[in-house]
């Protein structure tokens, strides 16, 4: 074994020695010879120009044949990128240069890609055409686009660039695309966590497991950017959940032996639940009175501790001194942990901040959107104090203008140490809707409307907006148009054009009722909170078709009418979400008068309110109510302005179900007074989150009564009606889905009853 082991080693060294004087041949065959340098022959050139080549060379003639130079020439010639292969040789005193050129690029195409398109492939690789071809540059090339697709979930595509010689020393470059399927996320798996289950940290994190149900969601396509942003979600709910020392310890995402999935795993500690220890303010500031301060702390003693309300408390804090004249404020939370009581000690630190100005204001990225569009979205402008809480907010504002993609607002320094430029970089997206509908619902039955929306006309963020529905009892046209800040102060103003038809199945009515008008808005912000608009309407109202079998009171009503109405709408609301609120709580005022011109003279009030409180996550508890009142002056009120209760507004009641009727006929007759409210119970099923499934019960009271007809002539009773029931709603990727089952519980004789309620859309 020594001895075999001594003949390798031999092998070896006569090996490396015999490399090493391959190396230094030419060297010393330049050293060996000498001379000096007559002339340089530059063969192989096609579109390059030999002088060019001369150029990049480190000797000249009547130069010594000095090999490191030449060597380091070849080296220069090769990082030119221009050349596949170059060669220096001595023919005599002549130095020849023998050049094989890159071909040219004539063209550039990619094959099997559906996923990604040729535009987004283009802009990611670097090589374009008419530029020289090079094996780094395809390589590089073929791992950008290998990044695009890991980018959007897809870890098996592979690339093969195929290069297609062409006369002249041109090619055409082909990557062939193999995009493979997408690579999902077989499984989300935590260690280390005891307070709370799996499923539940799974319902925290955005990325999740591959279902056959998450077709319309790229959530559950691996993405190493969302991992991360995972983690921070993870430590977001864990603070607010009072573990303040909280930490992930480890993200892992393993790709599974066939490529075809991964297996994320979290490892995380959660150590012990604190609550909030004593609360105070650190003021350093003279002018300001602390006790001023300490009821506006969202944060209390006592309570669990959260994270997002020590963050809140700053706002809320920098907000109310900004508002007293303390523009430069610098507000520091000292967290001081007691591990044996489990308490978190905060103390609000506050300080008098650098006085800094706001210098300009730029924007960037806007092409077709005007400066002053976003600009006047911003709670600062140039020359005022800068205020961070307030750069927050107008970020904010210019998000909720839908008009981008993306945006951001940050700061740097500016021309002088006191100076400070804000910058709003924005990504314009399309802002023009086309949208066709299909749908069902009880009250008007099979419908489709069609809607085009214009969100952001000629970049000025004008809203203008034409939509027309067809349905079995109802046909509405609409062109609205909206200018968000008329005059250039924050006043939104508006037009209306509109004309409805309603056949007589909509509100249990033996008649026709037509619609044609316009109205003229004007809105404005009272405070943040409170919002009012004015409207001005002028409509033709036509009661048609009166079937022979009608009420006398609806064919004494027969024929047209002129309607003239000003009113007014005040809106005080601290929901979280207007659409699907979980917490606060609105007040809604309306009212119209009828009189100022035309036929009609009434006056006309709305009162609505709610209340949501989320007893647990996904549980909302609500309260709604909605009261009105019409009065005619100097004549009876008609039946097209009368109210018609049921249906969407009492479940468990057709629409026009309740309230005054014709003893002989029994047609509804409509009321002058209402009131409606309802207690309701949001809750989970138990299914995935992201399917949007949710339950719901609710009990649902109301009334409609007094009617100027005679009363020995009419049913007219003030007895509220009572109704409860369950629901489901279904936010599908096809439109929203509700389905309520209602079961009247307290009814008059002539009531018509609805068990079962559906509607449902879809948009394209």
């Amino acid at each position: 074994m020594v001895r075999f082991g001594s003949v390798f080693l031999w092998l070896r060294l006569t090996l490396a020695i015999g490399a090493a004087v391959a190396l230094m041949a030419p060297v010393a065959a330049w050293a060996q010879t000498g001379g000096t340098i007559a002339e340089i022959r530059i063969d192989g050139t096609q579109r390059i120009e030999p002088e060019t080549v001369k150029s990049y060379l480190l000797i000249q003639p009547g130069d010594p044949f000095d090999a490191t130079r030449i060597d380091q020439s070849l080296k220069a010639l090769f990082a030119t990128g221009l050349f596949a292969d170059v060669n220096l040789r001595r023919e005599g005193n002549a130095l020849v240069v023998r050049v094989v050129e890159n071909p040219i690029i004539n063209r550039i195409a990619f094959e099997g890609n559906r996923k990604l398109t040729d535009t987004a492939l283009t802009a990611e690789v670097q090589l374009r055409a008419r530029v020289v071809y090079t094996r780094t540059r395809v390589q590089a090339d073929v791992k950008r686009i290998l990044d695009l697709y890991r980018r959007s979930g897809r870890f098996a595509a592979t690339v093969d660039p195929k290069v297609i010689p062409l006369e002249q020393n041109r090619v055409d470059l082909v990557f062939e695309i193999d995009e493979g399927a997408t690579t999902g996320v077989k499984s989300i798996n935590f260690i280390g966590n005891k307070q709370f289950s799996p499923s539940r940290l799974r319902g925290v994190v955005q990325t999740k497991e591959s279902r056959w149900y998450r077709f319309f969601s790229s959530d559950d396509t691996y993405d190493p950017d969302r991992l991360t942003y995972d983690r921070d979600l993870l430590r977001k709910f864990y603070l607010s959940e009072g573990y303040a020392d909280f930490r992930v310890v480890a993200a892992v995402a393993e790709l599974t032996p066939a490529r075809d999935g991964f297996f994320v795993s979290y490892t995380i500690e959660e150590g012990e639940r604190y609550n909030f220890g004593k609360i105070d303010i650190s003021n350093q500031i003279k002018e300001i009175n602390v006790d001023d301060l300490k009821p506006l702390i969202v944060a209390k003693d006592g309570k669990r501790y959260n994270a997002d309300e020590v963050e809140k408390s700053i706002n809320v804090l920098t907000d109310a001194l900004g508002n007293r004249g303390f523009a430069f404020v610098d507000i520091q939370p000292r967290v001081r942990r007691n591990a044996e009581t489990r308490t978190v000690d905060i103390t609000f630190d506050i300080q008098e901040g650098p006085r800094v100005y706001v210098e300009r204001i730029d924007i960037v990225g806007n092409v077709r959107t005007l400066d002053k569009v976003i600009r006047r979205e911003f709670q600062l402008a140039e020359g005022d104090a800068f205020n961070t809480s307030k750069m927050r907010r107008s970020e904010q504002r210019v998000k909720n203008l839908g008009f981008f993609k993306k945006s951001e607002i940050t700061n740097a320094p500016g021309s002088a140490p006191d100076k400070t430029v804000v910058t709003a970089k924005v990504e314009e997206q399309s802002t023009g809707e086309f949208s066709v509908g299909v749908g069902f619902s009880s009250t008007d039955g099979v419908l489709a409307d069609v809607s085009v929306r214009e969100r952001n006309l000629l970049g000025k963020g004008q809203d203008l907006r034409i939509s027309a529905l067809v349905a079995q009892r109802t046909q509405e046209i609409d062109l609205s148009f909206t200018e968000p800040h008329f005059l250039d102060r924050n006043l939104s103003a508006g037009w209306d054009l509109f004309e409805v038809t309603r056949t007589n199945a909509t509100t249990n009515q033996q008649f026709d009722q037509f619609s044609l008008g316009g109205s003229l808005r004007l809105g404005y912000q009272i405070t943040d909170r409170l919002r009012q608009t004015l409207r001005y309407t002028l409509r033709q109202d036509s009661i048609q078709n009166v079937e022979a079998t009608a009420s006398t009171f609806i064919k004494q009503q027969q024929g047209s009418r002129i309607a003239s109405l000003v009113g007014q709408e005040l809106l005080y609301d601290r929901r979280d979400d207007r659409a699907d609120p979980t917490e606060g709580y609105f007040a809604q005022f309306n009212s119209d008068l009828a009189g100022l011109g035309g036929d009609a003279r009434f006056i006309r009030t709305v009162l609505t309110g709610g209340y949501f409180y989320s007893i647990a996550p996904q549980w909302v508890l609500s309260f709604t109510g909605e009261s009105g009142n019409i009065i005619g002056i100097g004549q009876k009120v008609k039946i097209q302005d009368r109210f018609f209760i049921g249906g969407d507004n009492l479940r468990g009641f057709a629409t026009g179900g309740i309230g005054p009727r014709d003893p002989t006929t029994h047609d509804a007759l409509g009321g002058n007074f209402y009131y409606v409210s309802s207690i309701g119970l949001g809750f989970p099923l138990g299914l995935p989150k992201e399917l949007g499934i949710t339950g719901r019960l609710f009990t649902d009271i109301g009334s409609l009564f007094d009617i100027d007809e005679n009363p020995n002539s009419v049913t007219d009773v003030k007895a509220y009606r009572i109704a409860s029931g369950v629901g489901a709603s279904w936010a599908s990727p096809l439109g929203p889905i509700r389905l309520d089952v209602a079961y009247p519980v307290k009814v008059r004789a002539l009531d018509k009853k609805q068990f079962f309620r559906v509607s449902f859309g879809t948009r394209f």
